[in-house]
């Protein structure tokens, strides 16, 4: 695992040069062995540290919000390192310099926003006036704050104010910085154009008026407002409320965490005007290269799911250029410019967020303690799980603090999807414990294979695309033709799949293809079970069963998310499986190519049947994997790690066992067999009796021992199947034979050198 240790070898490297030189002026022999042991000593902590898989054996996460208390914690050593950025004063910025058991880092991805109910003007559920259902009292949210106030009285100068998601400095922000210019002078803060607007907006939605307070209907108008807590978003909820009250309206603070407050904003149906507003957060967890679908997720039904989304309704003219820009449909840098600054205008008409600052965030550990840092994300990116490791040691126990642990639930469908949890909180521990098919370089955001070996992009000549990558080849071509026999769909009713051929469909802006290696029949899951063609398909007639709604798989919420993707793709087929190569056909592109594989290389991180459990639990009516509709159908939200759903997938755990239950099963039972799936039900069964959870997976990591309603969680280093040579190992030995070999050069040369000198003596004395 080159990627942790490179920073090591060349430090070696360079500190052998120089004992080498210094061994010249030495006798020869004498020389030979104390430079051998001088690079044995070296090289033995490289040696033993480069582990098969991550560098420490087990990381213990809990919870802790209290800053002051992390610092003491982290300078005693009860905790190593904390997975969230820090919110310090200066006498506590101070107190950590001055430690010198502590190491400080920083990222500029974390980004505050305040996140709207749009339902409205009166809610369903209680009659009551929302004046956040009206766009223009929104968009006047933006005047009404002050964002260098907040930045430089709240945040001590360290943050920046922000009006959409889009930084300074960022390449998304530098394409179309003369209008993120324009649009930041047109908004800066204005208390009374806000008060103006807004007051005249109330009028029309019926409300007076009187003595300094708003009312409707003869009773006050409540704004309720849900903030958070456990940083610098208290001081922000404060200080907005302040200024909604001098507009006169009524606010009621409701303070919390984010396991208190999740369940309102996120849970709960916006009809029910539970609140108003809420203090969000978000962190970008790679630097972003191309940010063109974030319009999509954070102002429309394309985003992450659940009622909130649901509840959007954006304008028809911005829902347009968001999904121009979510599915790549511009055929010019020029046309995607266009679109990205036609998009940042209407979202600030729109503004069912109002953006507040970008923050340059603090994260801290001991110095003993080292891991990668995003320049984005800080600790919590993609490749903390391969690089957290003790300095100088392998193996060891992490006890690694955050400001929450496991918040929602965790089930295999992706949040994006309508399905699990999207907190950083959980998605932290799910980078370790679940593998991917690329991870991302912490400084350019750029996709690093994992589980590919190569992949080629063959893209119609005049997409805006390039590539950077050795593993990645791009080539432009006049037309992309899909093969006939290349899967379309998936028939749900007849159990069946469509091919493009039935579908008619013939031509694609780009074809993907990915080697993947030989994978069937190598790769273990965490239950002892080896993949199959069946890990890799069980996904592809789920796809289509939830946007089915003759399925007792569909779910309302998800449809918006599967027409976005059935627009762009056209298809995809096993070209082999030993190595295994997939290509897929997509009418999609990004400027990056590197990011067009990674949207669609997939990796079955979950085998088909922890998933299966989940399917039938579902079809029953017990269980939803989607937080929507489990409120739609008053029943539990799936948790495959915690909670009541537990008791319930066991019970499908022994159903499925007992019949040999395959799931579309016209479909998979084709590469599945009765016996195969009570094997494997076997094996799932034996891990949720070890482990009293049902996530499996793939990753460097797997979840040993959990407790959601403690929030505790441990994850242990994967054992290897096989001892592996390790690449160091090989460059080490290599390093120390060529050393040797000098050596023998230098001796032999000096020996000859010695010899004519001898002759040379001789011939004078006679």
């Amino acid at each position: 695992m080159l990627l942790a240790v490179h920073y090591l070898y060349q430090r070696k490297v360079k500190i052998l040069y120089s004992l080498y030189l210094l061994t010249i002026g030495m006798k020869a022999k004498l020389a030979l062995v104390m430079l051998l042991l001088m690079t044995f000593s070296l090289l033995l902590p490289l040696l033993q540290a480069q582990p098969q898989g991550p560098w420490v054996d087990e990381v213990y996460f809990f919870a802790e919000k209290d800053y002051a208390k992390v610092v003491d914690m982290l300078s005693k050593g009860d905790m190593h390192i904390y997975f969230s950025d820090m919110q310090v004063d200066p006498t506590l910025l101070q107190r950590i310099k001055s430690d010198p058991n502590l190491a400080m880092d920083y990222s500029y991805g974390f980004y505050t926003d305040l996140t709207f109910n749009p339902v409205g003007p009166e809610f369903p559920g209680t009659g009551k006036l929302n004046p956040f259902s009206d766009p223009k009292i929104r968009e006047a949210m933006n005047w009404l704050i002050d964002r260098n106030h907040i930045a430089n009285e709240i945040f001590g100068g360290l943050a920046r104010p922000i009006l959409l998601p889009l930084f300074p400095g960022f390449p998304e922000y530098q394409r179309i910085a003369d209008t993120m210019k324009m649009l930041e002078s047109q908004y800066s803060y204005d208390f009374d154009k806000a008060k103006t607007v807004i007051f005249e907006e109330m009028a029309k939605l019926g409300a007076t008026y009187q003595d300094g307070k708003w009312y409707y209907k003869g009773e006050p108008v409540e704004i309720i407002f849900l903030i958070r807590t456990e940083d610098a978003r208290k001081q922000i909820g404060d200080y907005v409320a302040d200024q909604l009250e001098k507009l006169g309206f009524t606010v009621t603070r409701k303070y919390g965490t984010s396991r208190d407050l999740s369940p309102l904003w996120r849970g709960s149906n916006p009809a029910d005007g539970k609140w108003h507003i809420y203090t969000g957060g978000w962190s970008n967890s790679i630097i972003a290269r191309d940010q063109a679908s974030d319009f999509g997720f954070f102002y429309t039904p394309l985003g992450a799911g659940g009622p909130l989304w649901s509840a959007y309704k954006p304008d028809p003219e911005f829902y347009e250029v968001c999904q121009r820009l979510w599915n790549s449909q511009y055929s010019s840098a020029e046309e995607r410019n266009s679109l990205m600054s036609k998009a940042a205008e209407l979202a600030l008409k729109d503004s069912v967020r109002v953006w507040v600052v970008q923050q340059k965030s603090p994260w801290l550990r001991r110095k003993e303690v080292d891991v990668a840092v995003d320049l984005s994300s800080g600790y919590d990116n993609y490749l903390w799980p391969l690089t957290l490791r003790f300095v100088n040691k392998t193996g060891g126990a992490v006890k690694a603090g955050m400001r929450e642990v496991l918040v929602d639930p965790w089930n295999p469908i992706p949040a994006g999807a309508a399905g699990q949890t999207n907190w950083l909180y959980d998605m932290v521990l799910q980078y370790a414990v679940r593998d991917y098919a690329f991870r991302y370089d912490p400084q350019s955001g750029l996709p690093i294979p994992i589980r590919v070996v190569s992949a080629e992009v063959y893209a119609v000549k005049g997409l805006p695309t390039q590539s950077s990558s050795s593993w990645l080849k791009l080539s432009f071509v006049d037309k992309v033709e899909v093969p006939a026999d290349a899967w379309w769909g998936y028939d749900v009713k007849a159990g069946k799949v469509v091919t493009a051929g039935e579908a008619g469909v013939r031509y694609a802006q780009v074809k993907i293809v990915v080697n993947y290696g030989d994978v069937l029949g190598k790769v273990t899951y965490h239950d002892g079970t080896t993949m199959s063609l069946a890990d890799w398909l069980v996904g592809w007639p789920l796809t289509f069963a939830r946007a089915d709604n003759s399925s007792p798989l569909y779910d309302e919420s998800y449809v918006p998310v599967f027409d976005s993707w059935r627009q762009v793709f056209q298809g995809w087929r096993i070209a082999s499986q030993s190595p295994l190569v997939i290509e897929y056909y997509v009418n999609y592109t990004l400027l990056d190519a590197e990011l067009i594989v990674d949207s669609f290389a997939d990796w079955p991180a979950y085998p088909w049947h922890m998933v299966a459990i989940g399917i039938r639990a579902e079809e029953k009516g017990l269980l939803a994997f989607g937080s929507d509709k489990a409120s739609a159908k008053n029943v539990e939200w799936m948790n495959y790690i915690g909670g009541p759903s537990l008791e319930v997938l066991s019970k499908m755990l022994d159903e499925a066992q007992a019949e040999g239950y395959i799931p579309f099963k016209e479909f998979l039972s084709k590469y599945v067999s009765a016996d195969d799936a009570k094997a494997r039900y076997s094996a799932l069964k034996s891990w949720y009796q070890a482990h009293g959870h049902f996530w499996v997976s793939n990753g460097p990591f797997y979840l040993d021992k959990v407790d959601y309603n403690a929030h505790i969680a441990v994850l242990s280093r994967t054992k290897p199947a096989a001892p592996a040579t390790s690449n160091v190992l090989i460059i080490s030995v290599i390093i120390v034979l060529v050393i040797i070999f000098v050596l023998v050069l230098f001796l032999v040369f000096r020996r000859r050198k010695r010899e004519e000198h001898k002759e040379q003596g001789t011939e004078v004395k006679s």
